[in-house]
């Protein structure tokens, strides 16, 4: 999809792609990563960018599948710890539970590569984390109470404005690299989003009431990912938690926990614990301690 040209592959194209080696076709994937681009323009979000490694490579396309799957592809072929993807647009999106979706132009779609040096156990916080960023960057551009949703969504006045998923690349059971996706429904409006979807969503616009630049949102978000990225790095987790917490939509909520292998039941969110887990306290009494899935927050 990277090499759509008028919607079609050309058989130019074709013959060119299965003449070259691997890795001369992740040059190829670079090089489109630096031609120019028309709404999200790499020179404006590298303008004094105060960042030591985050986004210092960095790629922008016009469109692509994934920015997750452009990521994890590039993360196998020498690139950079802090390594940046960005899209204008996004023709299958990814979400958790393998739901996908088109991302239209307007939002900031990005991913990044992280090379962490940490124990497994460790990695729920890194999506806690990037909550955290993502929250702090839209306080920076005007937004007065963003709040995280256990484990992945930013919500403004009750409304998901911002999505994330994180993606462990492995090899021989060891964790070599982490997919971070972050999108922000930043340009867009509602009625762009499909109708089922549209009572629970909001976007940047909508609740500032005017349009922002989308470059300088990636650039707080990258400078503010790095920030915290290092408290991470240094093992600052009760610092990472202790900002999570202050941001939480999810404690003091009743729930509706959906825990892999179709495992539901309601609940009362009493807090996470020092790995990121959700503790929730089920009808008769008894604490869960809640690792993957998802809250339903119950009116």
């Amino acid at each position: 999809n990277l090499l759509k040209k008028e919607n079609k592959l050309s058989e130019k194209t074709i013959s060119e792609i299965s003449n070259i080696e691997i890795d001369d076709f992740s040059q190829v994937i670079k090089d489109l990563g630096n031609e120019e681009t028309e709404h999200i323009k790499k020179s404006e979000i590298l303008k004094d960018l105060k960042t030591d490694y985050i986004g210092k490579e960095l790629y922008v396309y016009r469109e692509v599948e994934s920015t997750n799957t452009v990521a994890k592809f590039l993360s196998m072929h020498d690139v950079e710890n802090g390594t940046v993807i960005i899209s204008e647009k996004q023709t299958k999106a990814k979400g958790r539970s393998g739901k996908s979706w088109e991302s239209p132009l307007g939002g900031v779609w990005l991913s990044i590569i992280l090379k962490p040096d940490v124990d497994q156990s460790k990695f729920p916080m890194i999506t806690l984390a990037t909550g955290v960023a993502v929250a702090k960057t839209l306080e920076k551009v005007g937004v007065e109470n963003p709040e995280i949703k256990w484990p992945n969504d930013i919500m403004i006045n009750g409304k998901k404005v911002c999505g994330i998923l994180t993606e462990a690349i492995a090899k021989f059971n060891t964790v070599e690299n982490v997919i971070i996706g972050v999108g922000i429904d930043a340009n867009l409006e509602v009625s762009q989003f499909p109708e089922e979807l549209q009572s629970g969503t909001t976007t940047l616009k909508e609740e500032l009431k005017r349009e922002g630049n989308e470059n300088l949102l990636i650039k707080i978000f990258l400078e503010e990912f790095e920030k915290i990225s290092e408290l991470f790095n240094h093992e600052g987790y009760e610092t990472i938690l202790k900002e999570w917490r202050k941001r939480s939509y999810s404690i003091g909520k009743i729930v509706e926990v959906r825990e892999p292998f179709n495992t539901y039941y309601d609940g009362y969110v009493v807090g996470i614990n020092k790995e990121g887990a959700l503790i929730v306290e089920k009808i008769d009494g008894t604490l869960k301690k809640v690792i993957s899935g998802e809250c339903i927050i119950k009116n």
